[in-house]
């Protein structure tokens, strides 16, 4: 391919991407639907004119932009927590939810895949039923805005949990295999993730102190660089490395919590003020990018035939309602106060396919007749159903919001897009 056209194709896009955040801005159609729909598109279009190369390597690259864009998103969450005495409650909440419905909804999809997929262990159900299991916090995070504060931060938080509690959980499992229900498994965790607690707590404070003493104009992307070969090498050792991204983000974003006594000695507030609010803005854009590219690249993988599949969509259909019914009774006995729209607050997205295409090389572990469209159907419909319990929890009609906003290349709606953004950047430089 000329590579002309290939950086042509590239810029439009990223283009289309922030197009399709101002359309999700004004209709909340999540932007995650309309990649995955440009990524078949693209895909459609390639193989009319015979493009489509065997050797494009697409689950690799998924893999790569997948692991990279979960780094940024959890460090994007991590930057927008707030530790304040008045949240522990809701901190606390956030998280039994998050790990109830977890682990909830990975035993009854594991009892449902027993059923639809015979002579299936209960370990191989589970492991592929955890994926499902997990909120996508890429698609929850920028969907959320709209939320009061308090419902908003409890799912920014829950999603958070969520993200990091099932990648814990699913790398345990793929390590697990064959000890499972021995005793040797329960103390693995506990020695993995309190080493890991620890170690990001000590990489956490040293890279604040570091950051602040970087006198180059370029040091953002070093941090960034340096949080990804951690991440790595933590994921070469089995340790749980998204708990060093989550501990520097609230520790950078929480200083007068961590530097207390002799350590407010040691951080100069003012100096890393500006510091903080640029690294900030390069997190979220670098966010955005990294998600664009995954869910294009997500839609070109995507097999339709998988779409016109009769039992594959009922079954999808059945692991939906198996989810909300599980987050349904979570959310009823321990946080009525966050049932609608929260209940329907629950896509399932980048998570879900980078694990699954983890689990693919998995020699062993293995559901022969596992339909990718088991995950393509429940990405859709939960997007979709989020879209839908957004819209109405403003008051608005569906049909009504969708149809009047599609057509936004308007002058009058650009600015409005405008001076949000100059409305939260003035945000951001107050805080």
């Amino acid at each position: 391919m000329n590579s002309y056209v290939l950086i042509i194709a590239l810029a439009g896009i990223i283009i289309l991407s922030f197009f399709f955040n101002i359309i999700s801005k004004k209709t909340n159609i999540p932007a995650v639907l309309l990649l995955i729909g440009l990524g078949m598109g693209i895909k459609g279009a390639m193989n009319f004119y015979g493009l489509i190369d065997a050797d494009l390597k697409l689950n690799s690259l998924l893999e790569i932009l997948g692991n990279i864009g979960l780094v940024m998103i959890v460090l994007e969450a991590a930057l927008d927590l707030k530790l304040e005495k008045k949240k522990i409650g809701l901190i606390v909440r956030s998280f039994v939810i998050a790990s109830l419905g977890l682990v909830g909804s990975m035993f009854a999809l594991a009892g449902f895949f027993m059923y639809i997929f015979p002579n299936t262990s209960l370990h191989t159900a589970a492991v592929y039923a955890l994926p499902l299991s997990i909120m996508s916090s890429a698609i929850i995070i920028p969907s959320v805005g709209r939320l009061t504060g308090e419902k908003r931060e409890f799912m920014v938080y829950e999603s958070t949990f969520s993200d990091i509690l099932g990648i814990m959980v699913f790398y345990f499992m793929i390590g697990a295999e064959g000890n499972a229900g021995e005793g040797d498994l329960f103390w693995d965790v506990v020695t993995n993730v309190g080493g890991t607690v620890i170690l990001s707590v000590v990489v956490a404070y040293v890279m604040v102190y570091l950051f602040q003493h970087l006198t180059m104009q370029v040091k953002l992307f070093l941090i960034i660089a340096v949080l990804l070969l951690l991440f790595a090498i933590g994921k070469y050792f089995h340790l749980s490395s998204l708990l060093i991204i989550l501990a520097f983000g609230i520790v950078l974003n929480n200083t007068d919590v961590f530097f207390r006594g002799k350590l407010a000695k040691l951080f100069d507030k003012e100096k890393m003020k500006p510091i903080l609010h640029d690294f900030h803005i390069l997190t979220l854009e670098s966010a955005f990018l990294i998600r664009t590219f995954f869910f294009v690249v997500f839609g070109l993988s995507i097999s339709v035939a998988s779409l016109y599949n009769v039992e594959v969509a009922i079954n999808s259909l059945a692991i939906v309602s198996i989810l909300y019914a599980v987050r349904y009774v979570f959310l009823r006995v321990f946080a009525k106060k966050f049932l609608f729209p929260e209940l329907f607050i629950a896509p399932r997205g980048l998570i879900t396919v980078l694990l699954f295409f983890v689990l693919i090389k998995h020699d062993t572990i293995t559901i022969s007749n596992f339909d990718t469209g088991l995950l393509l159907y429940p990405i859709l419909i939960t997007s979709m159903v989020m879209m839908f319990a957004l819209i109405s929890y403003r008051g608005e009609n569906v049909k009504d919001v969708i149809l009047n906003n599609i057509p936004l290349l308007k002058n009058k709606e650009l600015d409005s897009v405008k001076n949000d953004s100059k409305e939260e950047l003035n945000e951001a430089n107050e805080e």
